[in-house]
This record gives structure tokens, sequence and C-alpha cells, in this order.
């Protein structure tokens, strides 16, 4: 296996383009790429698609205003989210009434295994949650499906053109590792998009990060971005 190419966060952002479809970590900011998002806010790239758990928060823990992603919804760049909160971020509900912003919202498992199931080349997921909800409106929602007298939703895989991955240390080849609850959606994330890119904060030689500690392999990664360190 060959060593990745480390890109700065400017670099990393600049490759991704208007109207890209973006998958990102995180739960809350926590093991998302923040420092790839900050230079996508700043270079203003708009008509994105996200996917993430949530969509960051509009006050952060140091007392920041939009921390995450959420300066993205802030600076209107973003046109759909597929997500599975946005209780942190209430423009995203004054984007979503006025029609400025699509908002497609999940259950948080059904997400997580809507992104598996594209990693894992499938044609969907059959599961029994959201039955009889406006998850059946979803346009992610293939229908509904009775097995062995259940009844189960078919939704679909979700794929990205981009994954951004937010881990603790990755090595040169590209294999990461995430402390603690950074892992969250980041391993399925790395398995479900045309290029993914891993920002670290700290980049560690071959061999530093114990084999059975690897939770996102080095095949899986294209770029990595040593960014900060939080």
């Amino acid at each position: 296996m060959a060593k990745k190419p480390v890109l700065t966060p400017a670099e990393a952002a600049a490759m991704i383009p208007e109207g890209a479809t973006i998958m990102c970590g995180g739960f809350l900011g926590c093991g998302q790429a923040r420092a790839i998002v900050k230079e996508l806010a700043r270079l203003g790239t708009g008509n994105l698609t996200l996917i993430a758990n949530d969509m960051g928060r509009a006050v952060g823990p140091m007392g920041e205003e939009f921390f995450g992603i959420a300066e993205l919804i802030h600076n209107r760049q973003v046109k759909r989210i597929i997500s599975t909160h946005v209780g942190m971020t209430p423009e995203v509900g004054e984007q979503g009434t006025e029609g400025t912003l699509q908002v497609n919202l999940l259950p948080q498992g059904t997400l997580a295994e809507c992104i598996r199931a594209d990693g894992a080349g499938l044609g969907g997921v059959l599961t029994p949650v959201g039955v009889d909800t406006l998850i059946e409106e979803s346009p992610l929602c293939m229908g509904k499906h009775t097995i062995n007298g259940r009844e189960y939703l078919l939704m679909k895989p979700v794929h990205a053109d981009f994954a951004l991955l937010g881990a603790y240390k990755c090595d040169e080849y590209g294999n990461c590792w995430y402390k603690g609850t950074m892992r969250n959606f980041n391993p399925v994330m790395a398995t479900a998009a045309d290029v993914v890119i891993a920002e670290c904060e700290y980049l560690v030689p071959v061999g530093e990060i114990e084999p059975e500690n690897v939770y996102t392999y080095g095949m899986c990664v294209d770029y990595i971005v040593e960014g900060e360190r939080k």
C-alpha cells in the first residue's frame, strides 16, 4: 500500500465543487473534520448536500457561534440535508420552513444502516422503525413490505461524492484511530463515498497505531489532512 497524499485543509476544501454531496462524520462536532469545514465556509462553496448525524451547533462549547457544519447552514451554502437531529441548529428549521433548505430526517440507526448498506453494496435496508410515520413519505423510502407478518420500510442506500472524516490519529497509509466517541459515523462513511478525506489531529508513522485499533482502513482513505489539535 502506498502512502496517502497529505493536503492542507485549504487544499482539501478546494477539491469539493459546487453542488457536491458530502458526508461529514461527527456527533455535535466530536469526530468532525472541522478544519476542512472551516475552509469550505471561507470559500463559500454552495448548493451542497450534507449527510451527517446532526448539523453541528449554533453555539459551541467555548461560546463560539456556528460550531462545525452549522456554519455552512448559517452561510446558506447548503441546499439539502440528510440527518437525524437538528435541534442544536435552529436555522435548519427556519430555512426549511421558508423553503430554501430541503430537510430529510431519518432515525439515527436507519441513517447509519443506509450508509453501511451503500458501502457493502446492498440494494437497501429493511427496518421496522418508522412504519406508519412520516418516514414513509421520505424520498429515501422505497415502500412498505410485509415479511413473516411484520411490516418493514425499505430504505435506499445513501452515497456521497465526498466523505470527510474526523480522526484522532492517522498513519501515513491512511489507517485511522478515533479517540473515544470520535468514532461515531466515521467508519461507515469511509465506505460510502467516491473520495474519502481523513482529517486527523496527529499524523503518525506506520506502526504507531496498533492493528486492533484501526477502525478505518487505509484502503478506504484517499487523502489525509493534518488539522486542528482539539
